[in-house]
């Protein structure tokens, strides 16, 4: 991150250089929508544009058929390349899902997500009502340290009908359903538009929860060259198919033992002290697939609390992978970076929280996806400077500010005599930001997140402004 050129161009430039439109004023359209929602993140089209001709044009761009999320996210997956090659070690690539509600009289306008109980009839009977909403399919690309580099792919989508699914899987197995015709071909779909992005598929670590867990995508990762970490849902035939993972992995001895931090569901944090066993085991194919998919060799680490107390269950994880794990030390090193995967669940949280995506009033999916899309943009920074003040605190101011942000954060936040005669580095004007959203940096004040910070960078956009307003009329 050192080696960052330092430049005066701001980040929206920076992140929108490269997403191109047949007309112009589209891509300049753009970068002033951004400007306007950076401003005021979390608040209305309305309040951001502050005026009707303004308002007015967001709202037809958002409806433009020429424009589409891959081309407002263009420039971004450039940029989250680019940052990936200046980057050093391997590339955690996180995938994940997430759904976005509305409200809506006519749920067919967005689309659908599920069936929920609404109330119950005359007869005592449970009804049920349309879930009218979204889903996004997204992919992270975190260093080992766990900044975020930027996403990598992306896909929306919603289901139209759920009319005897259950009746159907009864009929029909699902392990002779290709992996196309599933909606759980995302996993894969996400991982090849990654790969081809990053070019360097032997840096990229994919990984995914229990619901990753598909041979399909293991097979498509160890033919491009590239690796994964997922948590394990399915207890597949293992050895000569006489037996299974669970059972080939009950003989194994515990490996060494290692003490995580986890959360309550009152938020406290609480220590788990977890066996560690794992072993390269021989994994086969599921039965309907064995004709189309080869046997893999693969690692599987287990993390078991044996003594949990009387408040909580047990923790347990069961990971499987194609790394190498030959000592605890590595096992504790995989155990790390799959817990890195809940840094997506934060980025999905500031689409949500902090910029109030699933409080739009758009009245269909494409013009929904298209402002989602700009959210991811915002939300992305938002985390991005949050972690780069724990991951590179000394690195220089140019990574994250323009020389007019460092002058007027300078001039508006005080600084100490001490400070002033040293030579300022990122973390110092990136705490002037948090300040900027109400951090009062005391000693024992743990470091700000990610509501501090998108706080501050709307109040310093509003300064900037302000400052070029005064520059104008001298």
């Amino acid at each position: 991150m050192e080696k960052f050129p330092p430049n005066d161009s701001s980040w929206i430039d920076r992140e929108l250089a490269a997403s191109k439109f047949k007309d112009k004023r589209l891509g300049a359209r753009l970068r002033r929508m951004v400007t306007q929602l950076d401003r005021a993140v979390g608040e209305p089209i309305p309040l951001a544009c502050a005026d009707w001709a303004n308002t007015k044009a967001a709202y037809r761009f958002l409806s433009n058929e020429n424009v589409g999320e891959g081309q407002i996210l263009a420039g971004h997956f450039i940029s989250t390349r680019d940052r990936i090659r200046a980057a050093d070690g391997p590339i955690l690539i996180i995938q994940d899902t997430t759904e976005f509600v509305f409200k809506r009289p006519r749920p067919e306008e967005i689309g659908a997500l599920t069936y929920a109980p609404n109330k119950r009839n005359r007869d005592r009977l449970l009804t049920l009502h349309t879930v009218c909403g979204l889903l996004m399919h997204s992919s992270l690309a975190i260093t080992t340290e766990g900044l975020p580099l930027g996403m990598t792919a992306i896909k929306f989508w919603t289901r139209s009908k759920f009319k005897k699914t259950r009746a159907l899987k009864r009929h029909i197995n699902p392990t002779h359903v290709p992996i196309e015709k599933k909606e759980s071909f995302r996993w894969l779909a996400n991982m090849r538009q990654s790969l081809e992005l990053v070019g360097d598929p032997e840096r990229c670590i994919h990984v995914g929860d229990r619901e990753n867990d598909i041979y399909e995508f293991f097979c498509a990762a160890q033919e491009s060259d590239s690796k994964f970490l997922v948590r394990a849902c399915v207890d597949r035939l293992a050895g000569d198919g006489d037996h299974t993972i669970e059972d080939e992995m009950a003989e194994v001895p515990v490996r060494g033992r290692h003490i995580v931090e986890i959360r309550t569901k009152t938020g406290e944090v609480e220590q788990a002290s977890v066996q560690l066993r794992y072993k390269r085991i021989h994994v086969l194919p599921p039965i309907g697939k064995k004709k189309r998919y080869p046997s893999l060799v693969l690692t599987v680490i287990h993390a078991e609390e044996r003594e949990p107390p009387p408040h909580r269950a047990a923790v347990v994880w069961k990971l499987i992978t194609n790394l190498d794990v030959r000592s605890a030390k590595e096992a504790i090193e995989k155990l790390h970076w799959y817990a890195l995967r809940w840094k997506i669940e934060v980025f999905h949280n500031i689409l949500k929280s902090g910029c109030k995506a699933e409080e739009a009033k758009l009245r269909t999916a494409e013009r929904l996806v298209n402002l989602i899309a700009i959210f991811c943009l915002l939300s992305w920074r938002i985390f991005w400077t949050t972690m780069l003040n724990r991951v590179a605190p000394e690195g220089p101011p140019e990574i994250a500010f323009t020389a007019d942000e460092i002058r007027i954060l300078s001039l508006a936040v005080k600084q100490s005599a001490a400070t002033r005669a040293s030579k300022p580095m990122l973390s110092f004007y990136l705490m002037k930001v948090a300040r900027l959203g109400g951090y009062l940096a005391r000693s024992h004040d743990p470091p700000p997140g990610n509501k501090i910070m998108w706080r501050g960078w709307s109040r310093l956009a509003d300064i900037k402004y302000g400052a070029e307003i005064a520059a104008a009329y001298g």
